[in-house]
């Protein structure tokens, strides 16, 4: 399964979007761990594989303005830190 078959697959998520090949990985990424549940969390992960997540999520996360909630950024430095 590719990035924009995932995405497609959870329109949920994206509702805003139109066209879901136009979505970056990063995009990707923060729409799932802010608003997805586990399963689709570790779907995402089996994708993109998990250094590769934890690379981005960290990306995001170092900038000075982030869209993560507080409780969701800090889970995933813990859950990021302990199996990337």
């Amino acid at each position: 399964m590719t990035v924009s078959d995932f995405v497609k697959k959870n329109k949920n998520i994206f509702w805003s979007i139109n066209n879901y090949d136009s979505l970056s990985d990063e995009a990707v990424v923060e729409g799932i761990l802010n608003y997805g549940d586990m399963k689709q969390v570790n779907e995402i992960i089996q994708i993109i594989g998990i250094k590769e997540t934890a690379k981005i999520f960290r990306n995001q996360v170092n900038k000075s303005r982030t869209n993560y909630r507080p409780e969701i950024k800090n889970y995933f430095q813990l859950y990021f830190n302990k199996y990337a």
